[in-house]
């Protein structure tokens, strides 16, 4: 344990590195919310409403965090494609070192970077207007939801690049963002949307995210009467154990099995 604790550190500076390195790959994770935000927020925020009333730049933000953290699946997809191009996978796999390592390195190193994301995107919040009013519990609670389900579509991310040598994937990830993204509460409540496509929406995991937050920040638009609305807190939490119980084992299984 303690030489796979070792290695996974080792490599996570080594992906940290690299990031510090291309700052303008960090700038364009972070850039693209803070315009989002801005688009929403002041040009197309005057047309929208919330249910029960409220803030739409409250009820924003909470979907801007989630959307950011969803976005990162295909950053991870195109770090592990580049690797296995440049063959630095394969360098790894000859190592006498922890086979794990490649991978929980690759999960801790997103995972930072999705924090310093995550953090310019709250000050970003703050300039908005947006502020979390439940308790600190509540908002640490929902910063780890945020996080909880990062890390699990970065394991999705890393099957996904494990399974693919053609950068084309990465754009077809790229494109089904998108509508993963706008298919849920994150821009506008699923109670404006048809009956049809606003219980889609609430099924979607990101939605569940979504929801959660708001109602831990105490932001508005949070009510929903659906099951999956009043129970949207357990859903955050569940949705990405099931991503995980599914990626985690997909994504060693594939390492494993990587030249054969």
């Amino acid at each position: 344990m303690r030489w796979a604790v070792e290695d996974g550190w080792t490599l996570t500076q080594r992906y940290l590195a690299h990031l510090a390195r291309r700052p303008a790959r960090l700038a364009t994770v972070v850039a693209f919310p803070i315009l989002m935000v801005l688009i929403f927020a002041y040009l197309l925020g005057g047309g929208m409403t919330v249910p029960g009333g409220g803030s739409y730049r409250e009820f924003l933000m909470p979907g801007m965090f989630a959307m950011t953290m969803a976005f990162g699946l295909s950053g991870t997809m195109i770090a592990v494609l580049d690797d296995a191009a440049k063959g630095v996978t394969d360098r790894f796999r000859s190592l006498p070192m922890a086979p794990s390592a490649v991978l929980t390195g690759r999960v801790a190193a997103d995972l930072v970077n999705a924090a310093l994301a995550l953090a310019v995107l709250i000050g970003c919040g703050f300039a908005v207007g947006w502020r979390p009013h439940g308790s600190l519990a509540e908002t640490v609670a929902a910063f780890a939801l945020l996080l909880l389900l990062r890390t699990a579509l970065v394991w999705a991310g890393i099957y996904l690049g494990l399974l693919t040598t053609d950068p084309a994937m990465v754009t077809l990830a790229q494109t089904l963002e998108f509508p993963f993204g706008f298919l849920s509460s994150a821009f506008v409540a699923t109670a404006t949307m048809p009956a049809w496509l606003g219980t889609a929406a609430e099924w979607n995991p990101l939605s569940s995210t979504v929801t959660a937050a708001r109602v831990l920040f105490g932001n508005p638009g949070a009510a929903g009467t659906s099951w999956v609305s009043t129970h949207s807190v357990l859903m955050a939490v569940g949705w990405p154990l099931v991503l995980l119980a599914v990626f985690v084992p997909l994504s060693v299984r594939r390492y494993r099995r990587l030249g054969n």
